[in-house]
């Protein structure tokens, strides 16, 4: 046996870079409320922007947005724009739509209510709903 002793290599904590170092970030991770906004319609196969939540809905609109929705047994993301000023407003930049509630699919805007009620009695919807991993 040698006398030398045993050379251990051990990484520094915090050393190796975050895998999304390079993503835009979230208002919660310093950055902004656009940058948020994309993250929840990219990570989300559903989102529904609304007054309220799905359990207790704020208007007549985002009720029928939600109630919708939920037709389809799959899972949605919803946000209450309610609960957020700064989103509230820029959600309808973001879409450049003016009202809500406002619905995403897969990533693309489809629209609001009245969109969302056309393409749930013309079976449009359920196409679309049948693409997208949820």
């Amino acid at each position: 046996m040698s006398d030398e002793p045993k050379k251990i290599s051990l990484p520094i904590i915090g050393a190796e870079p975050e895998a999304n170092a390079d993503a835009p970030k979230t208002r919660a991770e310093g950055g902004d409320i656009m940058t948020e906004i994309e993250r929840e319609v990219t990570d989300n196969a559903i989102v529904l922007y609304m007054k309220g939540t799905p359990d207790q809905p704020m208007c007549g609109f985002s009720a029928r947005a939600a109630g919708i929705l939920s037709t389809y047994g799959v899972p949605y993301y919803a946000v209450n724009i309610l609960a957020d000023q700064e989103k509230r407003q820029a959600i309808k930049v973001y879409s450049d739509w003016p009202t809500i509630p406002q619905v995403y699919v897969g990533g693309e805007f489809l629209g609001g209510s009245d969109i969302l009620t056309q393409m749930y009695e013309n079976g449009q919807l359920d196409e679309i709903i049948k693409t997208v991993d949820a």
